[in-house]
């Protein structure tokens, strides 16, 4: 080989070497890139997933910022609260049809056989208090409603501490018996808690209508079977403009309504039990008592009243029942008013009857005062059969509802004339406070016959 061939050769083999020592150089570089990049993705990925610690001054920017939000909400809620009229105009001709006009947005709680109610807070308010606005006594539209947080109450709002009862009546609450209808559900919800939760207050209703009082008769037995006067809230001192809301309130708007006829003879039981504690009334001996020869006494009432639906001639009806009584050994007779009598009076004489004569009115709800099975006969002037509706047969139910027997009625077939057709409803205006007259010879046939059955009955009862 010649000098110029070999160096020839010898440069290409040190280009041939340059290249490939610069060709691992760029490799390496290549390698060390990589490894730099993966590990600076690997680390910002962990950055973004675990924050930086950040200066005290930013923690409390945060948290100023939360505090400012929960305030704006609460502030949000409370002035959100919208109050509904308690009177809703569009259900007042059909109360009973599914909603009620009186806070018609609610439905109530029922379970089968049970008293129909309301109850705040509870899990069908989602936790809500209830709040009541208005203080009208002749519009009940003018009083209002609404459902409000605990930790958002409406402003100006008064807070009242305890249970409260709210009671809705569509009649009044010094009648008899359109009270005691009132008042029963109460009674059977506080039967369904044991007896346990007492009201602190009652807040009364009529036709939406605030009330301020209950009749004396009702009142006394409400304070008999809760262990205290009721205490009616008047909201004295209370801001007429701002609304009141209850820690605890339970809302009644359909009396005896859905109960069971076994549930309404507890709730009677238990309030003749309370009346008879409440006024000292001890019966001596057994069930029956009898007299010296053995024989059953009946203890009979004729229970009169004054004005509307009284007897024509009070003296001959006396008559006519002392005498036939006087027939029947071991029946004695009382004759008394009911408007001259004071509850525990009432109460008394009630434990002592076995036998209930009286007209159609409200002093026939002490019938469920007496003993069950004890009997009740009823009287009613001219008329009422065709006009008056299903309100005449009041003391039928209640007679059912508390275990006594109804043992029929007497109607007057005479009495003021009207001058339109007797089925006529403007009738009723002249019959409905009519007075009643007397037949002798159906009440004798009519009280014997029921006096010796009353009477076997109580002998069997006694074998």
């Amino acid at each position: 080989m010649t000098t110029k061939a070999r160096n020839e050769t010898y440069r290409y083999s040190s280009q041939r070497l340059i290249l490939i020592k610069h060709n691992r150089v760029h490799f390496t570089i290549f390698i060390l890139i990589t490894c730099v990049t993966f590990f600076i993705a690997l680390h910002t990925r962990f950055f973004l997933q675990t924050p930086p610690p950040q200066p005290s001054s930013w923690k409390t920017c945060s948290m100023f910022n939360t505090t400012n939000e929960l305030n704006s909400m609460v502030h949000k809620l409370r002035s959100s609260v919208t109050f509904l009229p308690l009177k809703d105009l569009r259900y007042a001709r059909a109360p009973l049809e599914g909603h009620t006009w009186f806070m018609s947005s609610m439905y109530d709680t029922h379970e089968d056989g049970e008293v129909q109610y309301q109850q705040f807070p509870s899990e069908s308010s989602d936790g809500r208090l209830l709040c009541l606005k208005g203080r009208d006594t002749h519009d009940g539209s003018w009083n209002s409603y609404a459902l409000a947080w605990p930790q958002a109450l409406p402003y100006n709002t008064t807070f009242m501490r305890g249970l409260t009862f709210v009671s809705y009546n569509h009649y009044n609450y010094d009648n008899l018996w359109h009270g005691l209808s009132s008042m029963v559900p109460f009674v059977a919800w506080h039967m369904m808690n044991n007896c346990s939760k007492l009201p602190s207050r009652w807040v009364l209703y009529h036709w939406g209508e605030l009330r301020f009082k209950m009749g004396l008769w009702v009142d006394t037995l409400m304070e008999a079977t809760f262990n205290g006067p009721p205490i009616i809230e008047g909201f004295d001192g209370v801001d007429e403009d701002g609304p009141v809301c209850f820690e605890e309130a339970v809302v009644m708007r359909h009396n005896e309504g859905g109960m069971s006829r076994e549930r309404r003879m507890e709730v009677y039981d238990l309030m003749r039990c309370k009346a008879r504690m409440y006024c000292n009334v001890t019966l001596k001996g057994s069930d029956i008592e009898n007299n010296d020869r053995g024989l059953p006494m009946t203890g009979t009432t004729l229970f009169l009243r004054t004005g509307p639906r009284s007897f024509k001639n009070e003296t001959t009806v006396v008559e006519i029942f002392q005498k036939e009584c006087a027939k029947i050994e071991g029946c004695t007779f009382v004759v008394a008013h009911s408007n001259n009598l004071t509850f525990c009076e009432q109460v008394k004489l009630m434990s002592m009857t076995d036998i209930l004569i009286s007209p159609h009115g409200a002093q026939l709800t002490n019938m469920f005062l007496m003993e069950r099975n004890s009997s009740v006969m009823e009287f009613f002037p001219k008329g009422w059969l065709k006009l008056a509706g299903v309100g005449q047969y009041v003391y039928h139910w209640i007679a059912s509802w508390s275990g006594m027997k109804h043992e029929g009625n007497w109607r007057d077939p005479h009495g003021e004339h009207c001058p339109y057709s007797e089925d006529d409803q403007r009738c009723m205006s002249i019959y409905k406070n009519g007075r009643i007259g007397h037949n002798q010879t159906h009440f004798e046939e009519w009280t014997k016959r029921f006096w010796l059955r009353s009477r076997q009955e109580r002998l069997k009862k006694l074998q």
